[in-house]
């Protein structure tokens, strides 16, 4: 584990309540969007730096130090704000979302879709 420390539970709708006191944007549903696209540039970034400085191959030969791994993490913390933030501005609960998400998975499972490709496959 990357904290070691107590941390209690919170659920994804908890998070979500949380966090509005932090949004300072004015433009509803398109900040978020594009903010989220920044900061999984950012997790991104972050992986093709190990790559490319550190000569990792995340091909499970090698493990992330704690710190390399809380650097990555620090970027998902980002990217789950603005996917609660956009589900906010969109009348949804991370909730929903999460659950409508298991729900597709679910169906593409059932049906042998999960390796296709498409939104409606």
């Amino acid at each position: 584990m990357v904290f070691e420390r107590y941390l209690p539970p919170l659920t994804m709708n908890d998070y979500q309540a949380d966090t509005a006191q932090y949004a300072i944007y004015k433009w509803k549903v398109i900040y978020p969007a594009l903010a989220l696209n920044e900061e999984a540039g950012e997790v991104a970034g972050k992986i093709s730096k190990l790559i490319r400085d550190q000569g990792l191959k995340f091909d499970g030969t090698e493990k992330l130090t704690d710190h390399q791994r809380a650097e990555i993490i620090f970027e998902l913390g980002d990217c789950l704000w603005d996917i609660a933030a956009l589900a906010r501005d969109l009348g949804v609960s991370l909730n929903e979302v999460a659950h409508m998400n298991l729900e597709k998975l679910s169906s593409r499972a059932a049906r042998r879709t999960l390796s296709g490709s498409g939104d409606h496959r």
